[in-house]
Order: structure tokens, then sequence, then C-alpha cells
């Protein structure tokens, strides 16, 4: 995978609510993300009515020095990663690597028995923010990727 610098990783809510936003950058403050997050929303709900098979929707659009990336799930959830535009090209496959495995960290996290679904609150648990923490800066998942297939199950 690309060296990818992520600045903010945001979950919002399937009413448009933030559910967790984590800025990885300190030279920007955490409200210039609330707000590319929520202007994200209205460019992720016009490209999402074009697409209707892929969940990936690239670059939704560049601002200053930051590249703002989406992805929407089939339930209307939408994942905004905020990277740093570096001097390399990102390619989609390092982009979807990542959504996935964000994807991965909010499915284990809404998998609880005691997650309410359609709560408005933010996400508050130290397991999913290890994890976004790992994506944000770069680093594999302790333990692996838990929906993962072990070693064992490919056979001989």
């Amino acid at each position: 995978m690309a060296n990818i610098n992520i600045s903010c990783i945001a979950i919002i809510g399937k009413q448009n609510n933030p559910l967790y936003i984590k800025n990885f950058n300190p030279s920007h403050p955490d409200l210039k993300y609330h707000y590319i997050a929520h202007t994200s929303c209205d460019v992720m709900e016009e490209r999402a009515a074009m697409k209707a098979q892929d969940m990936y929707l690239g670059v939704l659009f560049s601002m200053e020095d930051l590249s703002v990336y989406g992805y929407m799930t089939n339930t209307k959830v939408k994942f905004i990663t905020v990277l740093t535009v570096p001097d390399v090209i990102i390619k989609d496959l390092d982009m979807k690597n990542v959504f996935r495995r964000i994807h991965t960290a909010y499915v284990n996290h809404t998998s609880n028995p005691f997650y309410d679904i359609d709560s408005q609150k933010m996400i508050k648990s130290k397991k999913f923010e290890q994890e976004i923490e790992a994506i944000g800066r770069g680093r594999a998942l302790e333990g692996g990727n838990r929906s993962s297939v072990p070693p064992s199950a490919h056979g001989p």
C-alpha cells in the first residue's frame, strides 16, 4: 500500500449526523474536519444516486492542501477520509482498502447486541477507536483483520 497521509476519518450516520470524527493532523482544527465532513454529505448523495453498485465514491473534492474521499454503505452510512495532498498519486485500490478496513471496524462495532444502530450518539468504544487509530496512522490491526479467513481454512 502506498504511503497515505490520512488527516481525518469521519463516519456520518444515515440521517447525516456525525457518529465519529477523528483528527490525525494537529495543524488543522477539529472544526475544519466537521465542516468538511458535512459538506461531503451532499456530494456523496449525488454520486451515490449515479452509482448503483459501487460503494466507493472516489475523490469528492479537493480544497487547499486536502483531498476528500468518500464511501457509502448500502444502509446510507457515510465514511469520509481526508488526506493531505501528497506528491504521489493515490491509487483507488489503496483507498478502497482503507475504506474496507474502516467498514470492517464499523461492522464489528455495530455487531455488538447492545449498540443501538439507529442511535444518533457519537461512537464511544475503546476497541473501535484503537482500530481507527491504527488505520489512520497506517499500522496493521493487531491480530490481523477479524473478518479474514484463518490460514488453516484454506486447505493444504
